[in-house]
């Protein structure tokens, strides 16, 4: 009997350490709060082709869950649509959705949507295997609420690499943050006096903000529209063309 409770009490034991995969070549899973390189992150994420999106914000692993059609999903189609019709008239201009961004050896974020001015034409970031490398001009998320990351690592990540407009759609607050980085701060860009919001790094790139909150659509692209009627826009279309003719 003594032999018998010694065997059960070892078979137990809390202390004792653990095994080893059988496997030990075997690329382990991304986990969500996993501190990794982004080489590391960049190998497991390779090695698990069924998961869509998962991010790297200052050295954490962060996993997408279950996307719901309207805190997310409907929401995010608007948004790249918005951003879509900008693109289609703005020559010079990249329009990415949820693709990976290497900002630098902790973050490799994947954002709803970004938009960049293309590499030769003078865009700050590069796009080396297929793949954007440093920051795009402008990245755009979309979150339930101010508690995600979105508004606080993702944020730091995002300004410390030079991304020069951050926009975060906060759905349960029907608010729209749109930051301007200025001095190394990013700040909040505010309305003119007829409530639209424009952008200070693509002229012509206008916003109803409330009217996106609320879904009216119509009333989006036509505030874009008019936005890319004005000089500047036309003026900034010509300054891409010269710089890519310079080339």
């Amino acid at each position: 009997m003594a032999t018998d409770t010694a065997t059960t009490s070892a078979a137990f034991d809390a202390t004792a350490r653990p095994r080893p995969p059988a496997d030990r070549d075997a690329v382990r899973p991304l986990v969500t709060g996993d501190r990794l390189t982004r080489a590391e992150f960049e190998r497991r994420y390779a090695a698990m082709p069924h998961v869509k999106k998962a991010e790297l914000i200052e050295g954490v692993v962060y996993m997408s869950t279950a996307v719901s059609f309207e805190d997310h999903g409907a929401p995010h189609a608007e948004l790249v649509a918005w951003l879509g019709m900008y693109e289609a008239y703005t020559a010079g201009v990249g329009l990415g959705d949820n693709c990976t961004v290497r900002l630098d050896l902790d973050n490799e974020p994947q954002p709803d949507a970004l938009l960049l001015i293309l590499p030769d034409q003078g865009g700050q970031a590069k796009i080396i295997d297929g793949f954007i490398e440093g920051a795009p001009e402008l990245a755009a998320e979309v979150t339930a609420s101010t508690a995600s990351y979105d508004l606080h690592d993702k944020l730091t990540a995002y300004r410390r690499n030079g991304v020069l407009e951050y926009i975060v759609w906060r759905v349960w607050d029907e608010a729209i943050d749109w930051f301007l980085l200025q001095e190394g701060c990013y700040d909040r860009l505010e309305p003119a006096e007829d409530g639209i919001l424009r952008s200070r790094v693509f002229p012509g790139l206008w916003l109803d903000a409330q009217a996106l909150s609320r879904g009216d659509m119509p009333r989006v692209l036509d505030v874009l529209h008019n936005g890319m009627k004005d000089a500047t826009h036309a003026e900034f279309v010509q300054h891409l063309r010269e710089h890519r003719e310079r080339q």
